[in-house]
This record gives structure tokens, C-alpha cells and sequence, in this order.
């Protein structure tokens, strides 16, 4: 292999290896999918090490080392992402595509949300089924859909605007709780604080925290850490957002 060749190759795997990190995979599925792609295309080996921000990849050909780094930027969780990386390393594998493919399709992977249209209304379903298992009422279950439709418009708002996702936990969790108060304030329910509790279930950061779990447990300490921090972090901003609500609805 020519040193040429080499290049781009190790450039391919660590961009690979970079979108599966900003997008929300766990740091053993990343290393596994970037050797595996590496030796598939051609490469000796392939060492990668991980951190909370970036991430080094050396590549090794005939004892010639090239070592590279780049910055990760998390872009939230996105598993068709993932998924069409995991596609396009097995079909490397298996010889249906060459390096000239691999470039053309890693240029070509978009993320792909679902339209708000449809996000808003299932995620106040789902908060609304959990009101109803933690015992609330039809009433209640009605204002929780309604409350938690509304938090996760603003969410999508701000999130749209690229504002900052502490920032915008806080904003959510504030205008969720203060519609959710409205059973307090009227006497629409007999059970005011199950819908409280419901309808900020939409801010509970669960793929970060499995994550964060998952690299601890598989040796990757440092990542791991990072995110559960990050995860922690994004709670105590939801509870602020909470707690300023309740305390300007008198609740407490």
C-alpha cells in the first residue's frame, strides 16, 4: 500500500469513527467499527484512543505509522446515523465497496429527524400513558399530554436555534411545569401532582446515562465519566427549571 493510499484510508476510518462519537454511540462499538474497517480496507491495524472531545487514530502499514486527531462536536443522539456506519462497514467487509465508495457514501450520510408534527403529539402520548400508569386520572392524563406537547415544542424551538441544551432543558422544564400547574390552579383534577411528575419525563437523559454506564463497565473510564456528567448536568438544569416554577406557582 502506498503512503498515498494509507492516508486516505486512515482519513476515512477516523471520520467514520468521529460521526459515530458525535452521534451518540458508545466508545467500544466506535473502536470495534473502526478496526474492522480499517483491516477491511487494507490497513495492519488500527489503535484508536477516546476522550470526552476527541479522539487520536494511529493506522499501521508495513511498520509505517500515520497518526491523526480530531475534535468531536456532539450533535445529539441520532441512531440512523450509527446504523448506516454499522451498514457500510459490513459491506466493506464483504467486498462491495472500495475506498472510492466508503468516501462517496460517508460524504452523503445525513441525519434524519422525524417531522415535529409527529414527534410533539407522540411525546405527549407517552408522557400521558406514564401519568395514567402512576395512577392519575382522565383529567389528568389530558393535561399532562397537553403540558408535555407544549414543553417539547419549545424544545424543538430552541433546539432549532442552536441554543445551548442546558439552556434550553431549563426553559422546557419550566414551561412544562408551569402548564402542568394549571391542575392546581383550576380544579380540573384529583390528582395534580401525578401530572407534575409525568410531564417532564420527556427530559430524563436515558441514552446518555446507558452510555455513560456502558463505557464505564467496558474500560472506557474517562469517556464515561464525561458523559455521565453531562447527563447529570442536563438533570440539574431541568430540575432548576422545575423548581423556579413551582416556586412561582406556590407549590412549595
Amino acid at each position: 500500500m502506498y503512503a498515498d493510499n494509507q492516508n486516505d484510508i486512515t482519513r476515512l476510518v477516523v471520520r467514520s469513527a468521529q460521526l459515530l462519537l458525535a452521534y451518540g454511540a458508545d466508545s467500544d462499538l466506535v473502536e470495534e467499527l473502526s478496526q474492522r474497517l480499517g483491516k477491511a480496507l487494507g490497513l495492519a491495524s488500527v489503535e484508536l484512543s477516546i476522550s470526552s472531545n476527541a479522539l487520536v487514530l494511529t493506522s499501521l502499514v508495513h511498520g509505517r505509522c500515520i497518526t491523526t486527531t480530531r475534535r468531536i462536536r456532539a450533535h445529539g443522539i441520532n441512531m440512523m446515523v450509527v446504523c448506516e456506519l454499522q451498514r457500510l462497514c459490513l459491506l466493506t467487509e464483504k467486498g462491495v465497496y472500495g475506498a472510492n465508495e466508503v468516501r462517496r457514501r460517508l460524504a452523503r450520510i445525513k441525519p434524519k429527524t422525524y417531522p415535529a408534527k409527529i414527534v410533539i403529539p407522540i411525546i405527549g402520548i407517552s408522557c400521558a400513558s406514564f401519568c395514567h400508569l402512576f395512577g392519575g386520572d382522565l383529567m389528568a392524563c389530558i393535561l399532562t399530554f397537553v403540558a408535555s406537547s407544549i414543553g417539547m415544542a419549545v424544545r424543538l424551538y430552541f433546539s432549532k436555534r442552536h441554543y445551548n441544551l442546558l439552556v434550553n432543558f431549563a426553559i422546557t422544564a419550566f414551561v412544562t411545569n408551569v402548564v402542568a400547574q394549571l391542575g392546581y390552579i383550576f380544579p380540573l383534577t384529583d390528582t395534580p401532582q401525578v401530572t407534575l411528575a409525568a410531564s417532564v419525563l420527556m427530559l430524563v437523559p436515558g441514552f446518555p446515562l446507558i452510555n455513560a454506564i456502558s463505557d464505564m463497565v467496558k474500560g472506557h473510564i474517562n469517556v464515561g465519566i464525561s458523559r455521565w456528567g453531562n447527563a447529570s448536568l442536563l438533570t440539574l438544569a431541568s430540575v432548576i427549571g422545575i423548581t423556579i416554577a413551582m416556586q412561582l406557582g406556590g407549590i412549595f
